[in-house]
């Protein structure tokens, strides 16, 4: 499971001057980067969201009272779809914060809920990865440009 972090601070009244204005949050130094990873280790680390998705998939159906994925998975998609919107508010915040730490830790939340969601909904990675290789070096103006439109209501076209 995803250690949850505390995002209490992350509120505009957490980043309060003097005189209790709020005040724009600092950001901390940037991290110095490693050496660039090779496509092996790329390909390993992409393997951390198969194996999670793996882990979940066992989970579904299981009892509730020992699993958090069995318990989220039993509460039904409109849960599972809440808890990802919170914890991408959280990444949100964390972000506009500048708490780069912070963002690492809900981006993590964020994907975890994301492959909730995909278990539920009976997506698989592959299916996603497919994807994004078939959008790979497309503009993505373009891309969404093709996209086919849903057709439009009577009030839209007045």
């Amino acid at each position: 499971m995803i250690k949850k972090t505390d995002t209490s601070a992350a509120s505009p009244a957490g980043n309060q001057g003097k005189r209790g204005k709020a005040t724009k949050p600092t950001k901390p130094a940037k991290r110095k980067s490693s050496a660039v990873a090779t496509d092996l280790t790329r390909e390993a680390d992409s393997a951390v969201l198969e194996r999670l998705y793996s882990v979940v998939q066992s989970r579904k159906g299981g009892d509730p009272s020992l699993s958090h994925s069995a318990r989220l998975l039993s509460r039904g998609t409109y849960k599972i779809a809440q808890k990802f919107g919170e914890e991408a508010v959280e990444c949100l915040i964390e972000a506009v914060a500048g708490r780069n730490d912070h963002l690492v830790g809900e981006s993590a939340d964020v994907l975890y809920h994301l492959i909730v969601l995909w278990v539920d909904a009976g997506i698989t990675p592959e299916e996603v990865w497919a994807e994004l290789r078939r959008r790979e070096g497309t503009s993505g103006i373009a891309e969404k440009a093709s996209r086919p439109r849903p057709p439009q209501s009577e009030k839209e076209n007045a």
